[in-house]
């Protein structure tokens, strides 16, 4: 086998429709694998926690972030400022009650 005979696997990573890197035809994201990685779950642990994707792609999108780590890094960091700017804003409209737990767990009960 020659080396012309090789052809690069693209990295399996797509945007969604919200703009989130996912692992394709899957539900899983970049962040919740890198998050797994950074926890010290190895590429095998994880795909078993999220069967759905392969354990080529855990591999090849553990080989991408480490290869491009500020790119990644940089993304998260937007994703979870995004995320945080969404949930101030539901809270903005919808803040939290007190006594809302107690009230609830109340209404199991009778």
């Amino acid at each position: 086998m020659t080396a012309a005979a090789i052809d690069p696997e693209p990295v399996p990573l797509v945007r969604d429709h919200a703009g989130r890197l996912m692992v394709p035809g899957t539900r899983i994201s970049l962040d919740v694998l890198v998050a797994a990685f950074k926890r010290g779950k190895t590429p095998e642990a994880i795909h078993e926690g999220y069967e759905t994707v392969s354990l080529a792609d855990v591999y090849a999108v553990f080989a991408y972030y480490l290869r491009h780590r500020t790119e990644v890094e940089n993304y998260l960091a937007e994703q979870q400022h995004e995320g945080d700017e969404v949930r101030e804003r539901i809270q903005a409209l919808y803040p939290p009650r007190e006594g809302l737990r107690a009230t609830l767990l109340a209404r199991l009960d009778s």
